[in-house]
């Protein structure tokens, strides 16, 4: 399965979906124009992995900030998630004085 990485930008978050090396990751700032456009390769992607996932997922979301309209892409990337029928961690990190985004990841 073919990796899928996007390099950040300032309105972008970095993405990397890495089957073969085990790596997940979700990271920076996420507030590009259209939320559902960016984010329509992600779910794609995803849909393929949960038919043949790894035994074990795990997903490090390291975001500094993101927008209401990340935050519902987000949302639909974490529900396609729970269809993985094989073991799923969400590490959700952020600074320690950052409350908000603390309370951001108990939401999801």
């Amino acid at each position: 399965m073919e990796s899928l990485i996007y390099n950040a930008t300032e309105e972008t978050p970095k993405i990397v979906l890495d089957k073969q090396n085990k790596k997940f990751v979700i990271a920076e700032r996420s507030l590009p124009e259209n939320a559902f456009d960016f984010y329509k390769p992600v779910y794609e992607w995803l849909e393929k992995y949960i038919l043949e996932p790894l035994d074990e997922t795990e997903l490090h979301v390291q975001l500094d900030y993101f927008n209401t309209a990340s935050a519902k892409q987000l949302g639909k990337i974490f529900n396609l998630l729970e269809n993985i029928k094989s073991s799923l961690f969400v590490k959700w990190h952020y600074y320690a004085d950052d409350q908000d985004m603390l309370e951001s990841g108990k939401r999801f």
